[in-house]
């Protein structure tokens, strides 16, 4: 795993990318997906980390 892994959301696609992170919602870019904290959600459609899975392209 890789620090700069992107990850996926299985319902709507947004993809979480560390070298962007989340700064409207708190996470500076930089911050890799194990370093996103629990609670944070997607901004698209709201559901949790655990929608999430390695986007592998």
């Amino acid at each position: 795993m890789s620090a700069l892994d992107k990850y996926i959301c299985v319902v709507c696609n947004y993809i979480y990318n560390p070298e962007e992170g989340d700064p409207a919602h708190g996470i500076p870019a930089g911050t890799p997906w194990e370093q996103v904290p629990e609670d944070w959600v997607c901004p698209w459609c709201q559901l949790g980390k655990e929608y999430f899975e390695k986007h592998d392209r």
